[in-house]
């Protein structure tokens, strides 16, 4: 019920329809989030849509709220994923109807970590069910053992280690959500969150949106702390989830590809960066100005997606003029510095483009795998969930990115901004990051080539998902 869960999740639908088109694929969520995808599928898809009914204002959330994109403030999203459960009915009454209708059961139920209370269902039906992790394979493996364990909570200290983890591994509390740093193991959070992963373990199989070349030791450190096999079947990175299908959801565009491809053409190559903290996430007030201080003084060309900063309304106006130093957007303009864009941009677009040298991002996974698929490097700056560790394990295992600050309250100045952007952009780390990343690239597109010959094999991504079909079509026939 998060955008960044539900794009990934189209994207495997794709994979598995492209793999074995004679598999029926239903996709079940609520109306809203349906009609999202409706807009998002091509016109040649045989992939099924099922709403399962639901009314947010039942569950005391605001009207039309079905995922977190329209939540008003992140404090709801404990009430929105409780309210989840009580689609259990309607799913069991899909499942139902579907065994009905074509007269045996589905062949898999595959959940996302986030509603795994489907599995009692899944049981119920003697169905295979398969746990859909929509992040990495070493950020998840964290995320899930400080949620089951809360470790945090016993340690005076700054740092603390984390169970599963090698006995050197430490992590600072700024790596954690305000929610999780308070979290007791009674409050919401906790108690949703611990019970959704100790059902997820307990599934057939975990599978994970992402690429074993390039991050093996987290998806080592996932099947160790799960207990269970872990099909890696990234990059689920949809090219037809882009301003069409977003025009036709009904969103508002910010700029149109045309005019962004145009103004990215009067710019070298590998010399602009982007910036984006996604669809959910912003910063403080006080850190969007010193982010644009930073920006023009370092002198690198520049596309910004910008939203209000925290505490004002995300889906609001952008009030440039109160958020950004004095005539920074007219100077950017007339200069042709910088792009400031509202609402929404062409993400696999811009990072696609030759002239994108390096990509300012929040670290959520989704933006994480469209970067290195591109062979961009990232400047880090985490505000929540998985993103921390995605920075950490990007900057300290791979070698393709360098955190430039952490969460959305923290002091930054514009001097640091600077300093980071021109690391990057400009010096000599910035090249060799650079370079990785493009290897990165590399074993990201070799994952998912077909095979050809005895000189070229299948792809790691398209031998997971055939391997994982196989799977579920033998448990299926037991």
């Amino acid at each position: 019920m998060a955008q960044g869960h539900i794009i990934p999740f189209l994207a495997l639908a794709r994979l598995i329809e492209r793999r074995n088109p004679l598999c029926s694929i239903t996709i079940a969520n609520t109306p809203l989030n349906v009609l999202s995808l409706r807009a998002a599928l091509p016109p040649d898809s045989s992939i099924h849509l099922a709403e399962l009914p639901f009314s947010s204002a039942d569950h005391g959330l605001p009207a039309a709220t079905e995922n977190s994109d329209s939540l008003p403030s992140i404090d709801l999203f404990p009430r929105l994923l409780f309210a989840s459960e009580s689609l259990e009915p309607h799913f069991d009454r899909l499942l139902a109807d579907l065994t009905a209708r074509h007269g045996y059961p589905p062949l898999c139920i595959i959940a996302d970590v986030f509603t795994a209370w489907t599995l009692p269902t899944a049981r119920k039906h003697r169905i295979p069910h398969f746990s859909f992790t929509t992040c990495g394979g070493f950020g998840s493996a964290v995320f899930m053992s400080l949620w089951l364990h809360l470790p945090h909570r016993n340690i005076a200290g700054e740092e603390f280690p984390v169970p599963g983890f090698p006995p050197d591994f430490r992590l600072h509390r700024t790596q954690m959500s305000h929610y999780m740093r308070a979290a007791a193991g009674s409050d919401d959070w906790s108690v949703y969150l611990r019970r959704q992963i100790g059902l997820c373990f307990k599934s057939d199989a975990m599978i994970t949106n992402s690429v074993e070349e390039i991050e093996p030791k987290g998806v080592q450190l996932l099947r160790q702390i799960s207990g269970l096999a872990v099909y890696t079947v990234g990059p689920l990175v949809p090219l037809e989830y882009s301003v069409h299908s977003y025009r036709r959801s009904g969103k508002e565009i910010g700029i149109e590809v045309e005019a962004c491809a145009d103004w990215l053409e009067s710019h070298r190559p590998e010399s602009v960066l982007y910036i984006s903290f996604g669809s959910q996430n912003t910063i403080g007030a006080a850190q969007m100005m010193a982010l644009a201080e930073g920006l023009e003084a370092s002198g690198v060309p520049f596309i910004w997606v910008v939203r209000p900063p925290l505490g004002f309304d995300m889906n609001g106006n952008f009030r440039g003029e109160e958020w950004l130093p004095a005539g920074f957007e007219a100077r950017m303009e007339a200069s042709r510095r910088g792009l400031v864009v509202r609402h929404w941009a062409p993400q696999l677009e811009i990072l696609s483009h030759r002239s994108i040298g390096g990509f300012l991002s929040h670290c959520g996974w989704n933006s994480v795998l469209e970067s290195l698929s591109r062979g961009v490097p990232v400047i880090g700056w985490p505000v929540a969930s998985d993103q921390f560790y995605n920075s950490m394990m990007m900057e300290g295992e791979m070698g393709v990115a360098v955190e430039l600050a952490r969460g959305v309250t923290g002091d930054l100045d514009g001097g640091k901004v600077e300093r980071v952007v021109r690391t990057v952009m400009k010096g000599e780390k910035g090249r060799e990051m650079r370079e990785r990343a493009a290897r990165c690239r590399e074993m990201i597109k070799a994952a998912m080539e077909e095979e050809a010959g005895e000189e070229h094999e299948k792809g790691s991504s398209l031998r997971a998902i055939d391997e994982l079909l196989q799977t579920a079509m033998a448990a299926s026939s037991k």
